[in-house]
């Protein structure tokens, strides 16, 4: 996939299928779903449930369902999506499923790259009343990282895989995680030569100033989630942060319940998407930076009580925030080309792009006008 254009991939979750872990935390046959239909509206106007349209409520054991998902994405303007993939160490592997499912079927017809999901999941990040850890990210050293590796290169030598420059994508959630991470990459990019390629393209998310990553010539990108910070922070603190005034506002804020950390949150936080999105700056910090942006979130269905909800969230506002970010992509064309939705279905999180019951096809067609638009210019 060259990077002279401007491409749009979408983060992908195959959480929508049982698996005997999930039956054992939550219940037989729990699935994505099983959350989504719970939940009620909060406030007049809130959109609760969030309930799908025309892909209905899917399982990905169905291989039609990928099918009509590539479809979808790719009429819509989507070039790829970016498979979650959970690599908890020692081959324990949770959720992969869809991924070697989509591997052996050709109709699939979308590119695709994986983001190693590499953190430890937490009860309370999925609505259980429990901080306690449900799987443990482990990191066990090179001879782990050769197995992952080696689990891994099937889909690398897909022709639907994204590769630039003859260097599989790879997207790594929380890289200062890593505690040998040059063993890691060194590891990983040394495998893929001796297999035919010519690296390992690899993508952090969210570290826009880490050290690790800007100082890494192994690490070409790094997924700049900070937009979506930037809406949710600059609506609750008027001081920075940092200063006094911005720890003492931040402490009333808990104090009443609002915090930003899941553990101490006692209330829903509220926020303003539109208002967010029409106050947002955009900026590169650095010549790795990709801009992530998401089109709405409400992940009451999953958090209850201790959720974040984005009001007015509508696809008008989407589509101006993914204009916002192309506009700036383009001023700075030494950045890797590429703008990052977040994302194509994390309905329980009510971030998503697929059909649903009240906007239909509406987030998808924000993509596609900004996509044509593009290509006008």
């Amino acid at each position: 996939m060259p990077t002279n254009q401007i491409k749009f991939l979408a983060y992908y979750l195959p959480q929508y299928h049982p698996i005997p872990e999930n039956d054992l935390w939550w219940g037989k046959g729990f699935t994505e779903w099983t959350n989504v239909v719970k939940a009620k509206p909060l406030f007049k106007g809130h959109y609760q449930p969030i309930l799908p349209a025309d892909l209905g409520f899917y399982d990905l054991r169905v291989p039609q369902v990928q099918e009509a998902q590539a479809e979808l994405a790719k009429e819509y303007g989507i070039d790829g999506f970016i498979y979650y993939q959970y690599w908890f160490g020692n081959g324990k592997m949770l959720l992969e499923r869809p991924a070697e499912s989509m591997l052996k079927n050709k109709k699939v017809d979308i590119s695709f790259c994986f983001c190693w999901a590499n953190e430890s999941w937490k009860g309370i990040w999925h609505g259980l009343n429990n901080p306690d850890v449900l799987m443990d990210q482990t990191y066990n050293g090179e001879s782990d990282y050769i197995a992952y590796f080696y689990y891994l290169l099937p889909f690398f030598k897909d022709d639907r895989y994204i590769k630039i420059d003859n260097k599989p994508m790879f997207h790594i959630y929380r890289i200062d995680a890593i505690p040998d991470l040059d063993v890691f990459i060194t590891t990983f990019s040394s495998l893929a030569i001796s297999n035919g390629f010519e690296g390992i393209y690899f993508v952090a998310t969210g570290n826009i100033n880490s050290r690790n990553v800007i100082d890494n010539n192994k690490i070409f990108g790094v997924v700049g989630i900070d937009i979506f910070n930037k809406i949710r922070y600059n609506q609750i603190t008027y001081f920075d942060r940092k200063s006094f005034w911005g720890k003492l506002e931040n402490k009333i804020y808990s104090i009443m319940g609002y915090s930003n950390e899941v553990e101490k949150k006692r209330k829903p936080l509220i926020l303003d998407y539109s208002k967010g999105v029409s106050n947002l700056n955009i900026d590169f910090p650095n010549k790795k930076y990709i801009p992530c942006v998401f089109p709405n979130w409400d992940n009451y269905a999953r958090n209850g009580k201790k959720s974040l909800i984005f009001k007015n969230a509508t696809p008008q506002a989407w589509c101006q925030h993914l204009i916002k970010a192309v506009v700036e992509l383009k001023k700075n064309k030494e950045n890797p080309q590429f703008v990052i939705l977040k994302s194509w279905n994390e309905w329980a999180e009510g971030n998503y792009l697929e059909p649903d019951c009240n906007y239909g096809l509406q987030w998808l067609e924000s993509v596609k006008k900004v996509k044509e638009n593009l290509k006008k210019s």
